[in-house]
């Protein structure tokens, strides 16, 4: 095969793999563009929780297996913050934003969506059903999140993620300085 050809093969397989590894990946807004929405164009300055002892023994029973990272970063202004979280669906990580008031949702956005199936998790009558979600005491939902045909894991991984959003806000909160 002449080194022209060889090159004309590559370039119409790129043409054929490229496109199909782009749309596995849904970007649907930035983190960073998230976190600058939510507090009106001036967000504060990011915080810290980490996730050992209590927190992460917590978290672990929250997500069915040991956090993914020992520290999860937040932005806090009053009694709203907003939360940049990450779990894995059923093969790849799905980040969502969570914005948080008190100790209820206020907020849910599916930033980056990775896997194959299971994307109606991102539209707003899906997300919605979190609005006004608190914590209860054993660290469950207090209403029920519908799920969706054929999402089973990613709406899985959506609950769990309200629910570590909120377990990290009544720590935050217990542990403020008066």
């Amino acid at each position: 095969m002449t080194r022209s050809r060889r090159f004309l093969c590559l370039l119409a397989l790129g043409w054929l793999v490229v496109p199909a590894a782009l749309a596995d990946s849904q970007n649907h807004q930035s983190p960073g563009a998230f976190v600058a929405e939510a507090f009106a164009g001036d967000p504060p300055t990011p915080q810290t929780v980490w996730l050992v002892g209590d927190l992460g023994e917590a978290a672990s029973e929250i997500l069915g297996h040991p956090p993914n990272r020992l520290r999860e970063r937040y932005w806090r202004r009053g009694n709203r913050s907003v939360w940049i979280l990450e779990e894995v669906g059923k093969e790849r990580p799905i980040t969502v934003g969570w914005i948080l008031r008190a100790d209820e949702v206020t907020g849910t956005e599916v930033l980056i969506y990775r896997e194959s199936r299971g994307w109606e998790v991102r539209y707003p009558s899906f997300t919605g059903q979190f609005d006004g979600a608190e914590l209860t005491t054993d660290l469950e939902l207090d209403r029920n999140i519908d799920g969706i045909s054929g999402a089973t894991l990613s709406v899985r991984a959506m609950r769990n993620m309200a629910r570590l959003a909120l377990l990290l806000q009544r720590h935050v909160i217990a542990n403020d300085d008066p």
